[in-house]
């Protein structure tokens, strides 16, 4: 036994947790009692270890008590059968106890990607599927998840217990899958990995412009799938992606916790070390003859990155997102070309982008149109203009830091007609 802090327990038990639940499902193919039985070892974990330190073999510790507690419920739930069916038989649950111990515990490397693949199935909705997987392989507590995405923590219990009973009955195998199976069910774990991200460096609604506990778990994440899944630069790609964006995070935001955008930024104050990781495992990606979204999408933060040092290569940025369009039909992706657009060939032909982008009924008047176009009118001079979308960007966004940054450009530009008007 070691001593440890309450914090130090925590990270720890996340960490291991995908490695015991994996153990416990492939041994006893039962994924919902596997991770109801490990949840209530990491509760008694989090509870002893502080108190009378970390066991020498942690996972071990974890794996033990958790096959006890599914043991317990297999012999409860064996007893109720056969007081209703009347059937006699016993269990040898007893004999698997007495001969498990701590040592015994060796986790298979493959593990927590195994685990990826199962909560990211195609049958699961995204939704269900984010939670799973931040349950399940991220080691949070349903109350962690329901906070992150401001759902009530019974609406979080009740969707990851559907997505739970979901696999048990689609009866999906413990393994990875093979061939094109497996190159679909890559795609879901990755997209799922990068919503999380996202979400987690912009909060998509809140007080917080960035959740650092979900951007930190899909880095996390990544870099075990990347680990696990070495030949594949997509997802090379995705984690360099991450760690590009994430390099940038501590300048993305002043003291009031207001929004910095990316052309005020502080650029001292960018992670060099993420930068260099980042640059590193997308250079080698980008080597492959086979080239995807994330690849081109951590190019173009690359090439950002770069610009820590000097300017911005606007051009490159350019094409790098039209390459991107070739391969994505994302009006997000077409939205962020026509700012590269206008920044290398002027305004009215980025706003001439914009306008073709609005017509995508994906997009149904979001607000990120009118943040753009009034970004683009306002460099034009077009300040009345600017104006009009900086507020009604400001009405369609449910982020607090971002609305505030938004009607404080349109206050600004108001402040600016109304001294002009005064000369």
């Amino acid at each position: 036994m070691s001593s440890a802090h309450p914090r130090s327990v925590e990270q720890l038990l996340r960490d291991i947790t995908p490695q015991v639940l994996g153990a416990l499902t492939r041994r006893h193919r039962d994924f919902a009692a596997a991770e109801d039985a490990t949840q209530e070892a990491l509760l008694a974990a989090s509870m002893q270890w502080p108190l009378e330190g970390v066991p020498d073999n942690p996972a071990g510790w974890l794996y033990k008590t958790a096959l006890r507690r599914l043991s317990d419920h297999a012999r409860s739930e064996a007893a109720r059968r056969r007081r209703e069916e009347k059937i006699a038989g016993e269990f040898a649950i007893e004999e698997m106890l007495m001969q498990s111990t701590d040592a015994d515990f060796e986790p298979d490397q493959d593990d927590t990607l195994l685990l990826l693949f199962m909560c990211c199935h195609p049958s699961l909705t995204t939704a269900s599927a984010i939670a799973l997987t931040l349950r399940a392989v991220g080691g949070l507590t349903t109350g962690e998840i329901g906070k992150a995405f401001f759902v009530p923590v019974t609406t979080m219990a009740q969707r990851i217990g559907r997505a739970k009973q979901a696999i048990k009955e689609s009866n999906i195998p413990f393994s990875l899958p093979s061939g094109q199976e497996r190159d679909e069910r890559l795609d879901a774990v990755m997209h799922v990995l990068y919503l999380i991200f996202n979400e987690g460096h912009t909060s998509s609604v809140g007080e917080e412009l960035q959740r650092v506990d979900l951007s930190t778990e899909a880095i996390r994440l990544t870099r075990s799938l990347n680990e696990s899944a070495p030949d594949s630069p997509e997802v090379a790609g995705l984690l360099a992606l991450m760690l590009l964006t994430e390099a940038r995070s501590a300048a993305r935001s002043g003291p009031a916790g207001e929004l910095i955008p990316l052309d005020e930024q502080d650029r001292t104050l960018w992670d060099k070390a993420l930068i260099q990781e980042g640059v590193a495992l997308i250079a080698k990606a980008m080597s492959s003859s086979l080239i995807g979204p994330y690849q081109l999408q951590a190019a173009i933060a690359a090439v950002h990155a770069k610009a820590q040092t000097e300017q911005t290569d606007w051009v490159q940025i350019q094409e790098l997102y039209g390459l991107l369009l070739r391969i994505s039909d994302n009006p997000m992706v077409a939205l962020n070309h026509a700012i590269a657009t206008a920044m290398v060939e002027g305004v009215e032909a980025g706003l001439s982008l914009v306008d073709a982008v609005a017509q995508d009924t994906r997009l149904n008047e979001h607000y990120r149109i009118h943040a753009v176009r009034a970004h683009l009118y306002e460099r034009a001079g077009k300040h009345h203009l600017a104006l009009e979308h900086y507020r009604r960007a400001a009405d369609g966004t449910s982020s607090l830091p971002e609305r505030n940054y938004l009607l404080s450009k349109a206050a600004r530009l108001s402040l600016t007609a109304i001294v002009n008007d005064l000369d």
